[in-house]
């Protein structure tokens, strides 16, 4: 017999859902990445007007990657 002939039984135990566990780091990191993505590449002082300091860092944040602000 071949070493490569197909498995005569195929397993029917298949997991019915994913591990929460494993899901909660990206389900938590996502958003808090698109937030910052949002606040130093769009945001132009429309949500940071939590003082200057902030809004500087936000504008050479843009600066830093590249995007144009002004």
């Amino acid at each position: 017999m071949n070493d490569l002939s197909a498995p005569s039984s195929i397993p029917s135990s298949v997991p019915s859902s994913y591990p929460l566990a494993r899901l909660r780091p990206w389900l938590l990191a996502v958003p808090v990445l698109l937030l910052l993505a949002y606040l130093v590449l769009m945001d132009n002082g429309a949500v940071s007007r939590a003082g200057l300091l902030l809004h500087e860092l936000m504008h050479d944040g843009r600066h830093l990657l590249g995007v144009p602000c002004h």
